[in-house]
């Protein structure tokens, strides 16, 4: 990353926002700015259109290998806010707010590139209770098909960068028959994880059963996924892969001509997790060719980068505080998301930025004014060095503002820990600005 991307992000990230009017454009670059230094503060307006941020994310995609578009859904829920207008159902009558789906992506090192596809709806009051009704639809008029949408934005991407491999990545909700029939169809590789039993060309007849039968190939450990309350544990797991022919579902028999969709299975299995703990157990299905142990140990991994959307909702949730926005219609509500969404991955990447290269200078990411500032503060001095501190130092420093104990014991800082930091060093900055100024 360049010092001009790094240290001016918020001009990169929306200076190519189309108002008709150039001093719309700097207006909203000051709220953007405004709103990463006070991500709480309500805001009067937000962008109508979040294409430039795109357009920087895949300036830096083009430059990977490959790249893993993860796709997931989060509720946004403002059901403490009665009076705002336009709110659908979420998923009961008595809460009230809209759905959120993003593309990530990501890097298989798991740094978040930035945001490829930007989905919201709301689910209308008078659905409640035709579940029955939805499951007879076309997957065109079901909520199923932000899956298919992802899917489709993420061929167009691939098109567009044809030196990159880019795969889609979704997790069990996305096991469709009409998903993996439209990668198969657009040519666009993917990884999911299965849901269902199908089934295959196998004597076994069903997944599960055949790919119990297959020999393991070889043991993979990883870091296994950290849920509240839990420390973060290691996992062995064991690794089994074969190439099936998915049957398409019974029901859907009455559809003439429904081929099978031919796919690599990676089973990953944890036989022994510690004692109270659920073991993991990913069946993954994807369109990549899996020919050997290093192969499937790849795409294990790559699962894993799943994580990072969720990581980045924490972020939108708990750091931006999203759903305590006060704003009159679900119209506006729509337009902050745009831009926090923006800010909430910006903190995410400083997050991980700072342990893929930690030895960079901090200065890509930070203006003079704030790491002098900040090294000053933490350090209880008034003479800055003269070269600015590495990466990761900043990155430990902005967040002991935030709450960071940093112990040796305390591994790398969190994304939460570094934005309540970056909202203390903007006011830091200042006042370290202005006292220079007067001296």
């Amino acid at each position: 990353m360049s010092r001009d991307q790094g240290t001016n992000w918020r001009e990169n990230e929306f200076s190519g926002a189309d108002f008709g009017d150039p001093r719309l454009t700097k207006r909203l670059i000051q709220i953007a700015n405004k709103l990463a230094n006070n991500p709480q503060a309500s805001i009067p307006q937000a962008c109508e259109t979040w294409m430039p941020h795109q357009q920087a994310t895949y300036d830096r995609a083009q430059r990977q290998a490959t790249v893993l578009a993860v796709q997931d859904t989060t509720q946004l829920d403002f059901t403490h806010h009665p009076s705002t207008q336009g709110l659908g159902m979420l998923n009961d009558q008595a809460h009230q707010g809209f759905f959120y789906h993003p593309t990530l992506l990501v890097t298989p090192e798991k740094v978040p590139l930035g945001i490829s596809d930007h989905q919201v709806w709301e689910r209308p009051q008078e659905d409640f209770g035709k579940s029955q009704q939805r499951k007879q639809k076309p997957i065109s008029e079901k909520e199923s098909q932000k899956w298919l949408h992802s899917l489709d934005q993420t061929a167009q991407r691939q098109e567009a960068l044809p030196q990159v491999q880019v795969v889609n990545i979704a997790d069990r909700e996305a096991d469709i028959y009409d998903y993996l029939q439209l990668a198969q169809a657009r040519q666009i590789e993917v990884l999911v994880r299965a849901a269902h039993n199908r089934r295959v060309d196998q004597p076994e007849k069903y997944l599960w059963d055949h790919m119990a039968e297959v020999p393991v190939s070889q043991y993979l450990t990883i870091a296994g996924p950290r849920k509240p309350g839990q420390a973060q544990r290691e996992a062995v797991l064991s690794m089994r892969y074969s190439r099936v022919a998915l049957q398409p579902p019974r029901h859907r028999y009455q559809e003439k001509d429904l081929p099978p969709v031919t796919v690599w299975v990676v089973y990953a299995h944890e036989a022994d997790p510690p004692a109270g703990l659920e073991a993991i157990s990913w069946m993954l299905l994807t369109t990549l060719p899996v020919h050997n142990a290093w192969a499937a140990m790849e795409k294990v991994q790559w699962y894993t980068c799943r994580w990072q959307i969720e990581l980045f909702f924490k972020v939108l949730k708990s750091g931006c505080r999203i759903e305590r926005l006060q704003l009159e219609t679900a119209a506006r509500l729509r337009r902050g998301l745009a831009l926090y969404a923006v800010i909430a991955w910006q903190v995410l990447f400083l997050t991980m930025q700072s342990r893929e290269v930690p030895n960079m200078p901090c200065d890509i990411l930070l203006e003079v004014e704030e790491w002098q500032a900040l090294y000053c503060y933490i350090h209880n001095t008034a003479s800055p060095p003269k070269q600015p501190p590495t990466l990761l130092e900043a990155t430990r420093m902005i967040a002991r503002l935030g709450g960071f104990l940093g112990r040796k014991s305390d591994g790398y800082p969190g994304a939460t820990t570094i934005w309540r930091g970056l909202q203390r060093l903007h006011d830091i900055a200042a006042a370290w600005s202005l006292g220079r100024q007067t001296d």
